[in-house]
């Protein structure tokens, strides 16, 4: 039973979460943030967000944890307006980095397929 809560749960703030930074948060460092996973605790206090972004520029990537990390109040206070939850938890944002993973693998493989036309 909690299972399946906390599954539900992980889903409606990975969806409420895509639309909050989407529709409410005008930071242009988190304009092209794209929400992967999210892990919630047992006790459902502490949220990690996994998100994905287009540019692999290190840059970039610092630029959009700081937009979010500015943006978490805004993000978990609409979340506790659009959840019925008990207690809003506390937010994480933490880069998904199997994205760029699987992007890399994906090259590599391209690249042995060329090396093996020639």
């Amino acid at each position: 039973m909690a299972n399946f809560r906390a599954g539900r749960i992980k889903q409606e703030i990975q969806r409420e979460v895509n639309d909050i930074l989407a529709k409410r948060v005008k930071d242009p460092r988190v304009a092209n943030v794209n929400i992967t996973d999210v892990e919630i605790t047992g006790d459902l206090q502490q949220a990690t967000i996994y998100y994905s972004t287009l540019s692999e520029l290190a840059s970039d990537r610092e630029k959009t944890q700081q937009g979010l990390d500015k943006a978490t109040g805004l993000v978990r206070k609409e979340l506790g307006t659009r959840l019925s939850l008990y207690k809003t938890p506390e937010l994480f944002f933490k880069r998904d980095e199997s994205v760029a993973y699987g992007s890399k693998i994906d090259e590599l493989i391209r690249k042995m397929h060329e090396d093996q036309k020639k």
